[in-house]
């Protein structure tokens, strides 16, 4: 008798073979049958005229920075979504000796978390037991943080060595990655050199490397070529996080950029990456002032923000940008805390400058200034083309670039954090026709699986962890859209994660199954 039958479903087993009429038996937190003879059990799903797959992995999300207030994880759980990779973009909640210093300099808002750790393995112990798996990564710039603050500059020799220890520690407290942002300061500071120094830190404790990289528009090709570089030196596994070209004078570079990933792979370098299925992006206003202006943190751009010869320099280099790689109709206001611009919360930085009868560059420092420089954006610069060709590659995953965020909040945040899987499985597969539903699954299950070394998940099959996502391929769609984001997917029927039923007949069940997974 088995815990758990899922009986008359399609199985579509994550390896990309071709969906086969099926039955699952679960015990305990184990596959423990999959054969085509009805099973019995304790509790009995009838997955008649449904899909069922192997719970989907996202190897690229910031849900460390959220997990802790919303344990029970439902925007991903209506997914189907099982197991999160997280640290990732150079952002991990740890390691830290200064609190107000990894505070001051996150992008990201951390208001929902209490901050009780040091280290990867206090963190751990925080989000165990969540309501999915969480594999986490180390980030670059906590690295940094901790040895030389948020300062641009080299580091020295031993300052360089302590930067790779911290990194080794994190391994042996079970991260499954290091990770890069490029674009983030104070990661943004680092030069290739040091970049390769701890690429080859994390490579040597058998961490994935997994880069947000130093460029997504004029220079994309130079960026892949340099996180290719540092792959190839150190012997890392890369992923390449979220592959796009910003700006429509760099729409098409993604084929460029594949290939030269297909390249390297012949070379036999182990290089991936991943997407979300969307053209717009989501990241910190912050992220689009040059380097030397966040030089210090968020305390001292906006004391550069108080000098007006400095501010025009801020802003004469934010207005270079337009029209190239960034459209100031389509850097929309997410979020930010309550102020003076609250008012201008979803409004492009170009509509609120005609608004106070500014232009958009001044626009966008006018919001930074007074709100903290804590200000979400939602970027719209990437083509549907792109995304679709990025998506169709063999050895690319599907991410969400999200994180857990509550049913119903403020703010307007990116939609993939609430539909990033089901959109692919009713846009891109159903609608569409870019996928198939066998190949979509692999990409979202078996692969970034084996990215994350995380060999006992994404493939149904006995002895394999009972992570299990049950969909109606011809109703599973995404919701969430970017005027009105707070909407849950729909057409996932029955999740469980570890044989722990975390939703059942469309509904949470406020079960938390979830487990802090390591590389095995």
């Amino acid at each position: 008798m088995f815990d758990i039958v899922i009986n008359g479903g399609d199985l579509v087993d994550g390896t990309g073979a071709p969906r086969r009429r099926g039955n699952v038996g679960v015990v305990g937190d184990r596959i423990a049958e999959v054969s085509t003879e009805k099973l019995a059990g304790k509790r009995e799903i009838d997955a008649t005229g449904q899909v069922v797959a192997p719970g989907f992995i996202d190897l690229h999300s910031h849900a460390d920075y959220t997990l802790e207030g919303h344990p029970g994880a439902a925007t991903q759980i209506h997914q189907g979504v099982t197991t999160l990779i997280t640290g990732n973009c150079g952002h991990s909640p740890f390691p830290f000796t200064d609190l107000g210093l990894i505070r001051r300099a996150s992008i990201i808002d951390d208001r929902a978390l209490s901050w009780n750790w040091r280290d990867a393995a206090g963190f751990r112990e925080i989000v165990d037991g969540a309501a999915l798996n969480v594999g986490l990564q180390v980030g670059h710039n906590a690295v940094r943080l901790a040895v030389l603050g948020d300062v641009d500059r080299a580091p020295d020799e031993d300052e360089l060595t302590r930067m790779c220890e911290l990194v080794k520690t994190a391994a042996r407290q079970g991260v499954v990655g290091f990770s890069t942002g490029l674009i983030y300061a104070p990661g943004v500071f680092a030069d290739a050199a040091e970049v390769r120094a701890l690429v080859t830190a994390a490579a040597s404790a058998g961490l994935l490397y997994s880069t947000h990289m130093r460029n997504e528009a004029a220079t994309l090709l130079d960026a892949v070529r340099e996180a290719i570089e540092a792959a190839e030196l150190s012997g890392a596994r890369l992923e390449i996080s979220h592959l796009k070209a910003m700006g429509p004078e760099n729409h098409g570079k993604v084929a460029e950029a594949l290939a030269l990933i297909d390249a390297a792979r012949g070379r036999g370098v182990d290089v991936a990456a991943d997407v979300y299925p969307y053209t717009a992006s989501s990241t910190s206003l912050v992220s689009r002032l040059s380097a030397w202006a966040v030089d210090g943190g968020k305390d001292a751009l906006l004391a550069r923000l108080a000098d007006a010869a400095v501010r025009e320099r801020i802003a004469a280099e934010l207005r270079a940008r337009f029209g190239r790689d960034i459209d100031p109709e389509g850097v929309i206001i997410a979020d930010l805390p309550i102020g003076a611009e609250s008012p201008h919360m979803g409004l492009s930085i170009a509509e609120i400058g005609r608004r106070v009868g500014t232009d958009p560059a001044e626009a966008a420092l006018r919001v930074l200034e007074e709100h903290a420089a804590n200000v979400a954006i939602v970027n719209h610069a990437m083509s549907e083309a792109d995304v679709e060709t990025v998506l169709r590659h063999p050895w690319v995953s599907v991410a969400s670039d999200g994180w857990i965020l509550s049913e119903r909040g403020a703010g307007r945040p990116h939609p993939r954090s609430f539909g990033t899987y089901a959109r692919v499985l009713g846009r891109y597969v159903r609608e569409r026709g870019v996928l198939t539903v066998e190949e979509a699954v692999r990409k979202m299950t078996a692969l970034p699986a084996s990215r994350a070394r995380l060999t006992d998940r994404g493939v149904l099959a006995a002895g394999k962890a009972a992570d299990i996502a049950v969909f109606d391929p011809g109703a599973i769609i995404d919701n969430s859209t970017f005027e009105q984001p707070w909407q849950l997917a729909t057409g996932c029927s029955t999740v469980l994660v570890n044989g722990v039923p975390a939703l059942l007949d469309g509904s949470a069940t406020g079960r938390r199954g979830g487990a802090v997974l390591s590389p095995e």
